[in-house]
């Protein structure tokens, strides 16, 4: 697997039988089943994620997406122990990727979700989640990264090549509010043009 630098936008080869990007980090996730039948992958969901709730690193999120998150090694976590939940894949602040759910799989990532007019947004979608909060910055890393992983998941899978992608606040309003108002979606766009994607915003 290359790096970012070396080919933006083609550096990331998704094995579209398997669901999964090869040579990357893999931990699998009990929190997933298959895809209802004739359901393809169709909208990207980009999810913020911090655990406990603006801390960076460690190995909490891994836990929770593993349903092994010890209750007392943070307050938080007695809130959020029953949770059965997880995500495609994770970009922490630096820009690495963990895999916990082939793509061809359903993750639950979601939860109750309108898209378009569409419920239940995790049969037709992929969740991708990204280490940080609402209010703070992502970091440019994750950008880079993030464009690379939707430009190749556009390429392996031709459902997704509309370039419909949304933030869980929009799937859920009212419920969610990730990645909320510190992801710049212009960036998004912005190194998705270098990366050889496309962006599709949920219409008004």
């Amino acid at each position: 697997m290359r790096t970012p630098k070396s080919a933006p936008g083609d550096w990331l080869d998704i094995d579209a039988a398997t669901g999964w990007l090869p040579g990357g980090r893999r931990l699998l996730s009990p929190n997933c089943d298959p895809r209802p039948a004739g359901h393809q992958p169709e909208l990207i969901v980009i999810h913020g994620i911090s655990l406990p709730p603006g801390r960076y690193g460690g190995p909490w999120i891994d836990r929770l997406f593993t349903n092994t998150l010890p209750p007392e090694a943070d307050p938080y976590f007695t809130t959020i122990q029953e949770l059965r939940v997880s995500s495609h894949v994770l970009i922490a602040r630096d820009g690495a990727l963990t895999q916990y759910v082939p793509f061809s799989m359903r993750a639950w990532h979601a939860g109750p979700s309108n898209w378009c007019g569409r419920e239940t947004c995790n049969d037709f979608s992929i969740g991708i989640e990204l280490e940080g909060t609402d209010e703070e910055p992502y970091d440019d890393r994750q950008y880079l990264v993030l464009a690379a992983l939707i430009t190749a998941l556009q390429r392996a899978y031709p459902s997704l090549a509309s370039g419909a992608i949304a933030g869980h606040s929009d799937i859920a309003p009212g419920r969610k509010t990730d990645p909320g108002p510190a992801f710049d979606w212009g960036q998004l766009e912005r190194e998705l043009i270098v990366a050889g994607g496309r962006l599709r915003r949920r219409p008004a």
